[in-house]
């Protein structure tokens, strides 16, 4: 090999040993007769000093090269004089004197700069990703991912789990998100379908008897990009036969609480996770994803406002509506009116109709309040008696703010939750050092979709109803409960699964409901419903968005920060081009004929 050791992983106790190393030039700086280089590869960097006086022709070298040249030294390991020790680096007590240098592949000019933290435009970071992932901070968030990867995979396997890979190309599945399709040349006309998950694969596999599955699986979908959205992304997928919730929901809880004890000591993880049932999550943040590291929860005003004249309330209750909102602590001084005003925009942004805010103020206790220490655009229809029967319900104080929406429940809930993390990031209440972690349980099985007229599964058709709902899958399909469940860290869904469906009498129910025909259940699940003929174990699962996972652990807001090869919020990659058309040949060997507006627009 070229190199003897990393980089980064050279110590003052290999002081005096012979190296050779080699890697990117970070930076160099020329001091007259010395020059130092601070070499840069996969592990870290060190300082490399160049001598005329003891190697000439090393320093000869030294004074060609530039900032990411691909360079060569040998040396030898010393000790840094006192007082010029960089307690920054781990490397920062020690230099190599380098005796031979040379250039292995010289640079252009990079585009950004690669050592310094600075911002750059995020289509040129893309565009030369592999100049982006030398960067310190990316290289960083890809070292994090793989000790995930790793500490998963060494977690399971000591809990007896087999790693199995299952197909990429499959059937399509008329549930969930779109598929990407991949036409087949053996078959023209017909389609694989990538995997949107391995669901239906892994439910096989326990038919097959592997009481004990996960996979690190690539999963595919064509939808609409957001930050913790990509159209191709990464997940931890297991299942397990003979297990109830709770058994699978432990396992997750031990996994990720070692877990991050384990790559990130720094952060606080609380223990146990909390646990919300589906309606608690709604009613007291909004959501079924809460962001539980700071309070303002919800409190409902409907019963209190029915009679307001406040003609808004008035109407939203009378139809059906609900009123709710949430304490702001300190927000009459934290939020100024300008403030106010961009918070009800944000809102009308989310779905809302508007805000309505209610600044408690003067001193003491709430219960002396008067109507003139009431700060409110609609003040003169609420009361001070109204109000502090608000703040009650609100737990509000003296100098907190009370924000409200009037909507439908699913609207005021949206908005609100929305509003609640908006004000959160405002204020900075969130505490960066904590990873807030709870279960939510009990999701409804079914939702109806009025656009088409039929039940929808909320997670997917092959989750199992709680067994003492099956009764109402005749009778009362919106009241049956799943027996699904999900992980939630810092408001994002970090895992989700359900025990599943393991008999096929039950599952030909459930598709029936879903308005899945016989003969279309037949064609796309037949093999499934006739292995659950062939003695179906009761199992269940769930599958961790490990891309969101990483994501958390390293702080940030955007998955595609923890992903080597990312695609654009328009699912491209400007780096290859992708995607990108294919000649008539291609096309005709498929057995496909574009429409002519597309060749007319060269897509």
């Amino acid at each position: 090999m070229l190199k003897s050791h990393f980089c980064g992983e050279l110590r003052k106790e290999q002081a005096g040993q012979e190296v050779e190393l080699a890697g990117w030039v970070n930076r160099r700086r020329d001091h007259g007769s010395l020059i130092f280089i601070d070499l840069r590869d996969s592990r870290g960097l060190v300082q490399v000093v160049f001598n005329p006086a003891q190697a000439p022709e090393a320093h000869a070298v030294a004074g060609e090269v530039r900032p990411e040249y691909v360079v060569h030294v040998k040396g030898t390991v010393g000790a840094r004089r006192p007082g010029t020790e960089n307690r920054s680096l781990p490397t920062g007590e020690i230099e190599v004197q380098a005796t031979e240098a040379a250039i292995l592949n010289p640079s252009k000019t990079p585009p950004f700069y690669i050592n310094e933290d600075i911002e750059v435009e995020d289509l040129l970071r893309l565009r030369y990703r592999y100049l982006d992932l030398r960067r310190a901070g990316m290289r960083d968030r890809i070292w994090t991912r793989y000790r995930v990867i790793k500490f998963m995979r060494d977690f399971l396997h000591s809990k007896g789990f087999i790693e199995i890979e299952t197909p990429i190309m499959a059937n399509p599945t008329p549930e969930g998100a779109r598929d990407y399709l991949v036409p087949s040349r053996m078959s023209k006309g017909s389609f694989y379908a990538l995997p949107q998950s391995p669901q239906q694969f892994k439910q096989l596999l326990m038919v097959a008897g592997y009481e004990r599955y996960f996979q690190i699986a690539r999963c595919f979908r064509d939808e609409d990009i957001r930050a913790d959205r990509q159209p191709e992304f990464t997940q931890l997928d297991l299942e397990m036969s003979f297990v109830q919730s709770e058994d699978v929901l432990d396992l997750i809880e031990e996994l990720y609480t070692s877990l991050c004890e384990t790559v990130r000591p720094d952060l606080k993880v609380t223990k146990p996770f909390a646990r919300l049932t589906y309606e608690e999550a709604l009613r007291r943040f909004g959501t079924d994803k809460p962001d539980t590291r700071y309070g303002m929860e919800l409190a409902d005003f409907t019963d209190l406002v029915a009679g307001s004249d406040f003609a808004v309330f008035r109407q939203v209750v009378e139809a059906g509506g609900q009123v709710r909102g949430f304490a702001v602590p300190g927000g009459v001084e934290a939020l100024s009116r300008k403030q106010i005003e961009d918070l009800t925009s944000f809102v009308q942004g989310a779905g809302g109709r508007g805000l309505v805010s209610v600044g408690l103020l003067g001193q003491g206790p709430v219960e002396a309040l008067t109507d003139e220490e009431v700060r409110s655009p609609v003040a003169r229809f609420l009361n001070a008696e109204l109000v502090k029967a608000m703040a009650r319900r609100a737990g509000a104080g003296r100098g907190d703010l009370i924000l409200m929406v009037a909507d439908t429940e699913a609207v005021a809930n949206a908005a609100l939750d929305a509003l609640r993390r908006e004000v959160a990031r405002r204020l900075n209440l969130a505490d960066t050092g904590l990873l807030a972690w709870c279960r939510v349980t009990d999701f409804p099985l079914l939702e109806w979709n009025e656009e088409d007229g039929r039940w929808y599964a909320v997670h997917h058709p092959f989750t199992s109803p709680k067994p003492e709902d099956l009764p109402l899958l005749e009778t009362e399909p919106a009241r049956v409960r799943a027996q699904a469940y999900d992980m939630v860290c810092n408001g994002w869904e970090m895992a989700g699964g359900s025990i599943r469906i393991h008999q096929r009498d039950v599952q030909t129910q459930m598709f029936k409901l879903m308005g899945i025909s016989e003969e279309e259940a037949k064609r796309k699940f037949g093999h499934l419903l006739e292995a659950f003929e062939y003695g179906a174990p009761p199992h269940g699962g769930i599958a961790a968005g490990l891309d969101r996972n990483v994501a958390v652990l390293c702080g940030l807001d955007d998955i595609r920060e923890v992903i080597a090869f990312p695609k654009t919020k328009t699912a491209s990659d400007p780096m290859t081009g992708a995607p990108s058309a294919v000649n008539d040949e291609q096309l005709e060997e498929l057995g496909l004929t574009l429409m002519e507006k597309y060749r007319e627009s060269g897509a």
